[in-house]
């Protein structure tokens, strides 16, 4: 770095590798002491590293320094981490674009992977100069190109790319060789490594420390390659070449891969890149997101996901990349036997489906069912704009095809719109007297092409509608060519910012129609149904981008008793105990601003008849105790007692039935609690369980005994906000019950969205602590919200705790400190909503040198 002293500001060149610089400028800041020098530099490290958000170059996130803080929320003891020691710039342009590969394994043998790869290596046109590399040849040239015994024989140093097509127990020595010689990237074909069992899963771990050590990025194993069709590169056994694009397409399966690509060939389809990432010894989701999320050739990105590996580094990759350029996931395993096969052939987790759900959801991803859908997903969204809401206008020259797009639009998440007063008006005034006088649109079977441009045009402009499907069947007075064009001549007149989707069913009649609308960039479909559903999906996909803009605060400051928590959490899981009790529990929910109903401990039936007479009757006695789980399988819940002489009797027949059930000591007292009206309110539940990839899922839906019975649930990954929490609650049936049913008060949804961020809050802060929380039922009524039970389970002392996939906004990382002109300056991370901040900060940026 550069540094100059100036009157008002300070100008700060920084210069890495001699490359680029950035000049930034401080203003009311002057650097002329070491400390405010240093400060200074924190933050221009800090803004020139998270600002590269309208940069092509990604570089990794910045931790700040710790400045002298000048109030409460200023209490950082981290760090500061020299990333540029280890920063590698595009580490994968060893394998996407490389000017030197060696194929070991190489072979003149027909039929052999060997030879497919080194024909499709000479046939392509990457320009790299291509090494063959076999311990068992005997002639002087394969294809005639001379050949290499080992790689260290190779007489260039620090070849680029290696391609290992060999025996798995051969892989070892051949990634040593390569280690020794400086390659930068290798791609390893062969299978029989985790996928196979113990022994596998030792050797890939073997190779992995080897590549590591040595900084060798690895694509594999268990692969077909890597193409890069715009440079011409085809290191793949596959038997075709895939057509340059601007669509990248990543998939686990190679079968599925040269499947896609036989497909794309008849399709004219072209791709930036096509890979096969195999089992993911080391190149993972996250890698290959974030480089094609940097590569200009790459407009969408494509996935046939069957395990997701690496998922803190998957979604933050995608988080990044998702907001640019649109992530289409297809991941099969909905079912238990799908997702045991994908296991089986990853020999990797598929992972909970309704957890990866989740996940995608709030890293801006979108997930289809079906393969066509991935590709006119990707289209659509590149010919049209992103859809406000999810309800859709379908017009139609007939009935049929209008009742079947209505149920595809309303099973896939779509809703129909309303017709404003206005819009009938003009409708009624247009269409014969005998239309549908309703969403779907019947314009009826002599529907002219006139009729059918001035029959969009209103349907466009209605206030209600967030997109609309035009369908046209060929009847006798249909004129399908002459309807295309006054229609797409319609839409462009409007300019408008809906998608327009349409359907020209039929054969050959309707083909040229079809031309002239895909001509002025109209998407059109063979199915109206196909089209109802692809809406849907840009519906959802812009939901899930919309949640990028969320970002939860790490909140240690909300929750003041938090100490409090922690010495009955770490009591707890010291002595050994996997659960506390239901007074505990209901303490760590308080400290951390849930309600819960008023409990007084009770060690004997004296305690138990002076808690009852202190709360007032009715009371409810429950169990306390450390080893018993589910209350009511004991009888251990006694309600509506009315009178000392119940209490008494509750609390002895709980004691007797554990003593008959369990062990004598596993009772230890009851708890006394008010007798809470139940009649008005809704039973929910709010609970978290950790998953094997994603850490702590929160789960929330319609709650009480029948909870596993009703399956009305939405997941969510913390931390969460308000914003968050509302669409979590959207997810479930009983959402529209909350909003007012049958004679109930609408819930204070405000309250409850705050209630399930507190929550959040809890298992994020604690998941060291933390395995289970559970509270059910949750009962909410008008503006009363209150946690009647809760149990919470531990991890033990000596766990292996997966951490959570996403951290909350770092607010710790903030602080304030005082220039010498007395302006105090807060430097804080960037958040998404800054985006219109950066773009105008690059603006005002001086020029580089």
């Amino acid at each position: 770095q550069q540094e100059r002293k100036h009157t008002d500001d300070a100008e700060v060149v920084r210069r890495r590798d001699g490359t680029t610089s950035h000049k930034i400028h401080i203003n009311a800041t002057d650097i002329t002491t070491a400390s405010t020098r240093a400060r200074a530099q924190s933050k221009m490290s800090k803004i020139a590293t998270l600002s590269t958000a309208a940069h092509p170059l990604r570089m990794p996130s910045w931790v700040p320094p710790p400045l002298p803080p000048l109030d409460h929320r200023s209490r950082s003891s981290h760090t500061a981490h020299d990333f540029w020691k280890h920063f590698q710039e595009r580490p994968l342009d060893a394998i996407f674009r490389p000017t030197s590969v060696a194929l070991v394994g190489a072979s003149e043998k027909e039929g052999s992977v060997g030879r497919t790869i080194l024909w499709n290596l000479l046939t392509s046109s990457f320009g790299g100069t291509i090494y063959p590399v076999n311990n068992k040849r005997r002639k002087d040239n394969i294809f005639g190109i001379r050949w290499y015994q080992r790689v260290q024989n190779i007489p260039e140093r620090g070849i680029d790319l290696v391609i290992i097509a060999v025996p798995a127990k051969a892989v070892k020595s051949v990634m040593q060789d390569c280690a020794e010689v400086g390659v930068k990237g290798a791609i390893i074909i062969s299978a029989g490594f985790k996928e196979t069992g113990a022994a596998g899963a030792i050797l890939e771990e073997e190779i992995m420390a080897i590549a590591r050590e040595a900084s060798i990025r690895v694509v594999g194993p268990n692969c077909l390659g890597v193409m890069n069709p715009i440079n011409g590169l085809n290191a793949t056994f596959a038997a075709n070449k895939a057509k340059p694009g601007n669509v990248a397409f990543v998939s686990q399966s190679g079968g599925m891969c040269t499947a896609i690509l036989d497909w794309s060939l008849q399709a004219n389809v072209g791709f930036s890149a096509f890979v096969s990432i195999g089992s993911m010894m080391d190149v993972s989701w996250g890698d290959i997101v974030y480089y094609l999320g940097t590569d200009p050739n790459t407009k969408a990105i494509a996935i046939y996901m069957e395990s997701i590996g690496d998922a803190r580094s998957f979604m933050s990759a995608a988080s990044e990349v998702a907001m640019t350029k649109p992530i289409i996931v297809i991941k099969p395993g909905r079912t238990e036997q799908a997702a045991v096969a994908a296991a089986s052939h990853t020999g990797s987790l598929a992972g909970s489906d309704d957890v990866l759900d989740a996940a995608f959801r709030r890293c801006g991803v979108l997930r289809v069912n079906k393969i066509w859908e991935v590709f006119e997903i990707i289209e659509l969204l590149g010919k049209q704009p992103r859809p406000k809401g999810k309800y859709l206008t379908i017009v139609s020259n007939a009935g049929g095809p209008g009742v079947i797009s209505t149920d595809a639009l309303i099973n896939s998440g779509g809703q129909l719109a309303w017709l404003s007063t206005e819009t009938m008006d003009k409708l009624n005034q247009l269409l014969p007297a005998h239309w549908s006088h309703g969403n779907p649109i019947d314009l009826l079977g002599d529907a002219t092409p006139d009729t059918y441009a001035k029959a969009v045009a209103i349907a466009a402009e209605n206030k209600y509608s967030d997109g609309v499907l035009i369908v046209l069947t060929p009847q006798a007075m249909t004129d399908p060519t002459a309807t295309a064009q006054q229609v797409a001549d319609v839409i462009k007149r409007l300019r408008c910012t809906k998608p327009i989707l349409t359907s020209w069913m039929g054969g050959p009649g309707v083909t040229e129609g079809r031309a002239i609308l895909d001509r002025a960039g109209i998407p059109t479909y063979d199915y109206p149904d196909n089209a109802a559903q692809l809406f849907s999906y840009m519906f959802q996909y812009s939901v899930n981008i919309s949640q990028l803009y969320q970002c939860p605060r790490w909140c240690a400051d909300m929750h003041p008793e938090t100490q409090r928590v922690d010495a009955i959490l770490a009591s707890a899981q010291t002595s050994g105990r996997k659960i506390l009790t239901e007074f505990e529990s209901k303490q760590i929910l308080s400290a951390f601003g849930i309600p819960t109903v008023r409990s007084i401990l009770a060690r004997t039936a004296e305690e138990s008849i002076s808690a009852a007479n202190e709360i007032g009757y009715p009371v409810v006695v429950k169990l306390n105790s450390t080893t018993i789980t589910h209350k009511s399988d004991v009888g251990g819940v006694k309600l509506n007692l009315s009178s000392p002489e119940q209490v008494l009797i509750a609390y002895e027949s709980i004691q007797k039935s554990v003593e008959l059930n369990f062990d004598k000591s596993d009772f230890q007292g009851v708890t006394v609690q008010p007798m809470v009206d139940q009649r008005d309110a809704f039973e929910l539940i709010l609970g978290a369980s950790p998953d094997d990839q994603f850490g702590p899922v929160i789960l929330f839906g319609s709650g009480g005994r029948l909870v596993e019975v009703y399956n009305d649930k939405s997941l969510a990954l913390p931390p969460l906000n308000s914003n968050l929490a509302h669409m979590m609650m959207k997810g479930t049936k009983i959402h529209s019950a909350l909003k007012g049913f049958r004679g109930k008060d609408a819930v204070d949804l405000s309250a409850l969205e705050k209630l399930i961020a507190n929550f959040s809050h809890l298992v994020l802060e604690k998941c060291n602590y933390i395995a289970e929380v559970e509270i059910n039922p949750l009962l909410v009524s008008g503006d009363s919200l209150l946690a009647l039970d809760a149990r919470v389970i531990l991890h033990s002392a000596a766990a292996d705790v997966i951490r959570p996939a996403i951290r909350p906004y770092p607010s710790q990382y903030e602080q304030r400190f005082v220039t010498k002109k007395g302006r105090v300056m807060l430097v804080r991370a960037i958040m998404p909503s800054d985006e219109p901040l950066i773009v105008d900060f690059h603006k005002r940026l001086s020029e580089e040198r």
